[in-house]
């Protein structure tokens, strides 16, 4: 039963690859069933669950009405979606981003919820640092701004550089990642080759210190919390 539970919970998942827009289309009446399918059987597998389970606990479960109401929605949204198709009404199936319920709530995927749990208790924790990344993005901002944002310097493409402070927090962010350096840096280096020692500070700081800070942070609470509730369940 284990097995087939995450065989269905495999393929309901799956299914985002063959729904509209979809890598691989399938007609809609192929995905349709198959999605009834998966429902149908999480539906059954929830009520072998309540058979075994004494009534009052089945029901102050939240993990059982999180499947219930997922099943639901993704039912409701289902119907809705085949009328106005009907129709030729363009919809979205929002229903989507609730099959990771199934994955998470099942009893047989106690293994996931640890984590999953070890994860939701981790964040605030990593708040602070965060927020400190997030102010030095910022700043690092602003002072792009004051020195480029005068000097009417264009972009490889002919665009206004550094002259639009949430353009220039987005493009610091991404540098931060060091995907696009040579795009965000060459412009002003072109100018001056004295804006490179910015652009060094700035890589220095949020990408060596702060990523690296952020790693260790979320690593070490993760793995904090994860002991504790292994040890718990061993006790």
């Amino acid at each position: 039963m284990r097995t087939a539970t995450y065989f269905f919970i495999f393929l309901n998942l799956s299914l985002a690859l063959f729904e509209e827009p979809a890598v691989y289309p399938l007609p809609f009446l192929a995905t349709s069933v198959l999605e009834v399918l998966c429902l149908l059987v999480f539906l059954g597998r929830l009520t072998h669950f309540a058979k075994v389970t004494l009534h009052n606990v089945f029901w102050k479960d939240t993990k059982n009405i999180c499947i219930m109401v997922a099943i639901l929605l993704s039912l409701t949204d289902l119907a809705i979606y085949g009328v106005l198709r009907l129709y030729d009404v363009r919809s979205i199936r929002w229903s989507r981003i609730v099959r990771p319920i199934f994955l998470i709530n099942f009893a047989e995927s106690r293994q996931i919820r640890r984590a999953f749990r070890s994860i939701r208790n981790t964040l605030p924790e990593i708040t602070y640092v965060f927020l400190l990344f997030m102010f030095s993005l910022l700043m690092f901002s602003l002072m792009a701004l004051k020195l480029f944002g005068e000097r009417n310097l264009q972009t490889a493409e002919g665009l206004p550089y550094f002259r639009n402070y949430l353009e220039i927090v987005f493009d610091l962010y991404v540098l931060v990642t060091t995907a696009n350096s040579p795009d965000v840096m060459m412009p002003a280096f072109d100018f001056s080759s004295w804006y490179a020692l910015f652009f060094i500070a700035f890589v220095i700081v949020n990408t060596y210190i702060f990523m690296s800070l952020f790693l260790a942070v979320v690593y070490n609470n993760y793995k904090k919390h994860l002991k504790v509730m292994l040890g718990g369940a061993c006790d």
